[in-house]
């Protein structure tokens, strides 16, 4: 599956638009697009980002993430920064803040139907609790650590869809 980088770049200032302007955690985002591109894979077989999944130990993590959230923070569309929380023992939480409205025309119907699910059935949790439900789950489950998340596992998931 190619990355639509567009389309990444949307789903990201999407998501951050739909949970108050802002998201925090690295974590939580890519647990975000973890639960976008496999329950869409699930309904519909294809993935929106076209990205790929790895099993980390903190959950599933999109390859390009990290240079996708840069290459935006460059172009002005999304701010990243740092701070120290509370009881953080590990990294700062990374705070991504889109600075533009998404453009929606990059998006079919159900694409955005999925995204409002995600972001009001996922939008609540933390990067914690959302690495916990991710690790419950088949595709998570059944991958070796380090490696590649097929998305043909999410078929063994059952998501309840009936609120789309």
């Amino acid at each position: 599956m190619p990355i639509n980088k567009k389309k990444y770049e949307q789903v990201i200032i999407y998501l951050c638009s739909k949970l108050g302007g802002e998201i925090r955690g690295k974590k939580k985002l890519a647990k975000l697009l973890y639960y976008l591109d496999f329950d869409f894979f699930e309904k519909f077989q294809k993935s929106i980002t076209g990205d790929v999944y790895n099993a980390y130990p903190k959950g599933p993590l999109p390859k390009m993430l990290g240079e996708i959230t840069e290459d935006m923070a460059k172009k002005g569309l999304l701010e990243v920064s740092s701070k120290k929380e509370w009881g953080e023992e590990y990294a700062p939480t990374e705070i991504f803040k889109c600075s533009k409205k998404p453009d929606i025309s990059v998006f079919s119907k159900d694409e955005i139907k999925m995204l409002d699910r995600i972001a009001k059935k996922y939008g609540a949790l933390n990067g914690e609790q959302l690495a916990e439900l991710s690790h419950a789950e088949a595709p998570y489950s059944a991958t070796e650590p380090y490696k590649e998340v097929p998305y043909e596992f999410s078929y063994y998931r059952g998501t309840d869809f009936s609120d789309l």
